[in-house]
């Protein structure tokens, strides 16, 4: 079950600054307009409230934004009662029921039923709903005569006489009749044509091109919504696997001819571009060509060679090794060299040496490693971005919010470098650089690190005894990942008031013994499942617990202790890790001078 919080999300969204103010409308009318949140009296209220706020040309926006969508008829009301520029968008093109726009009618102004007038697609029913208010809509108001000294002092200067388009801050009347130029105002062609006029556009320019079909409106979340929509009627479908192609027979063997300089000349057998004009006097690489010493030696000698080497590159069917043999030629008359002519062949399975192995699941598991790892960085640092308010002043809520996504990415990080190192360990690709790390101050450290997590599982973590001499001797990286993910989940596993106790100390036989207490939740019974690879994050793991699960945190600890020439023992009250100590060297004595 997912809970769509986007309402929660703009109704606690900061509305004192114009900015704030202007990206919850938007965002509000957005949501409304596609379904997403019901059209109830709080919504419409909360846009009403915010529209003093909002300037005309964002209204506008938000306006043409609904074009040729299915909007609720509450917001369509709603638009109806603001300006005609806003209201004109929303009645031309928006889908409404026969039904609802009856209901619709008698609450819009004469200008906005003159535009409905002007739609084609509109039932008949409705179309007579329109003419019912015939009689209202085209009553012409009384405008006294005024005196001949009056007209002439309220006359227009010529300049406004000669304007090729009503002035927009001229104000409009507030009677019912509605002029040809008010509604004309807001037509798409005269808002055009007065960009023209405004920037002076010369005579004869070529206007501005308009766009082919009907204008897209919610380019994003239309496109995720098609996406969504394909990927889900591409797993129902039934997979069928393709055809196979004919696969061409490979070509084993080849007949060549050289010249007395040693140059390729004639091939028969496979593809001659790839082989025609490489030499035998040349042990270096020629191209895609290379031929061995042999080859080479064999030629310089004027002699026969057989099973000389030859690697051809590209993806002819001449690409491959083969096993090339020869003999020298001479003419009979003169005794002068004319060159070689041989055979080639694919080696056996035998002659080759160098054994290929194709890519292992551990490969694949590193490399959408990878791919995880870039985009999780990038969120993490546009939230601290936003947190550490670098690109400008955020609100409070949002601050908490990119806080709240910086955790997660970290946790998510954290998840990933855990199976990089699976991954690492899976394919024997475990880099470990052996040094001395001491264990008193790296068990020191990472309690402290782990002293947020014991408060919110609420238990103790309690360092019983472990002597400052102690050292491993390991790479002190993997050392540290072992030592806080084994850490970490156990205190994940805790519950309220346990106390875990940590005592390192010297095993005798090499070995430094790190024992921990043994949390009451993992169980008893069945350590086999918790390091197995099908194992679940168990029930028991509350906030803060690993993100992989337990299971996956003890079985990455087990390996990497094994990795490093220890051990990890889960007993019935405790865990033991076992590491290599480290040799501690002696002090060099002075030589007696007697």
């Amino acid at each position: 079950m997912r809970f769509d919080d986007s309402l929660k999300t703009v109704l606690s969204a900061e509305t004192a600054t114009g900015f704030g103010a202007q990206s919850s409308w938007r965002q509000l009318v957005d949501l409304i307009g596609r379904g997403r949140v019901p059209a109830d009296d709080a919504a419409i209220e909360r846009l009403r409230t915010l529209r003093p706020h909002v300037p005309d040309a964002v209204r506008a926006a938000s306006a043409r934004a609904l074009a040729l969508t299915t909007p609720p008829i509450a917001l369509v009301a709603f638009f109806a009662q603001d300006l005609p520029a806003i209201t004109g968008p929303v009645l031309r093109t928006v889908t409404l029921d026969d039904g609802d726009w009856l209901a619709l009618l008698p609450r819009l102004t004469p200008a906005g039923r003159s535009v409905l007038r002007h739609r084609r697609d509109l039932s008949q029913a409705v179309r007579r709903g329109l003419e019912s208010f015939g009689p209202t809509d085209f009553v012409l108001p009384y405008q006294p005569v005024e005196a001949p000294a009056a007209a002439a002092a309220t006359a227009p200067a010529p300049a406004a006489i000669s304007a090729p388009f009503p002035d927009p801050a001229t104000p409009r009347s507030d009677s019912s009749f509605v002029a040809l130029g008010d509604v004309a105002r807001d037509l798409p062609l005269i808002a055009r044509a007065r960009l023209h006029a405004d920037t002076q556009a010369p005579l004869g320019a070529d206007p501005l091109p308009e766009p082919a079909g009907p204008p897209q409106r919610f380019e994003i979340a239309d496109l995720v919504a098609r996406i969504d929509a394909f990927n889900r009627q591409r797993e129902a479908e039934p997979r069928v696997a393709p055809p196979p192609l004919p696969e061409e027979p490979e070509q084993d063997r080849f007949r060549f001819e050289t010249d007395a300089q040693g140059v390729i000349r004639w091939v028969d057998g496979v593809a001659r571009a790839a082989l025609v004009g490489a030499s035998f006097a040349l042990a270096s690489a020629q191209g895609h060509v290379q031929f061995d010493g042999v080859a080479t030696g064999a030629f310089r000698r004027r002699s026969a060679f057989r099973d000389a080497r030859l690697q051809v590159g590209g993806r002819s069917d001449a690409a491959g090794s083969w096993r090339v043999s020869g003999v020298p030629s001479f003419d009979p008359l003169t005794g002068r060299f004319l060159g070689l002519q041989g055979t080639a062949r694919r080696p056996r399975p035998d002659e080759c040496t160098a054994p290929t192995s194709p890519a292992t699941a551990s490969d694949s598991l590193r490399q959408l490693v990878h791919e995880l790892r870039t985009p999780t960085n990038a969120v993490a640092g546009f939230a601290e971005l936003i947190e550490s308010e670098l690109l400008g002043p955020v609100s409070a809520v949002y601050r908490a919010r990119a806080a709240e996504i910086r955790q997660l990415a970290g946790d998510l990080l954290a998840a990933v470098e855990d199976l990089d190192t699976a991954a690492r360990i899976e394919g024997h690709a475990l880099d470990l650089r052996p040094s001395v790390v001491p264990v008193y101050p790296l068990l020191n450290r990472i309690m402290a690190d782990l002293a947020p997590l014991a408060g919110l599982r609420h238990c103790e973590v309690v360092l019983d005894g472990a002597d400052a001499r102690l050292a491993v001797a390991a790479d002190d990286r993997a050392v540290e990942r072992l030592v806080a993910r084994l850490m970490a989940a156990l205190v994940s596993a805790c519950v309220i008031g346990e106390r875990i106790g940590i005592v390192a100390a010297d095993a005798g036989d090499g070995a430094v013994a790190i024992t921990i207490d043994r949390p009451i939740a993992l169980p008893v019974d069945g350590d086999a499942s918790l390091l197995s690879l099908d194992a679940a994050p168990e029930e028991s793991e509350g906030e803060g617990g690993p993100l992989l699960g337990t299971g996956f945190a003890l079985r990455l600890a087990q390996k990497l202790a094994a990795e490093m020439g220890g051990g990890l023992m889960i007993g019935t009250h405790r865990l033991t890790l076992r590491l290599p100590a480290a040799v501690a060297e002696r002090p060099m004595e002075q030589a007696s001078t007697l």
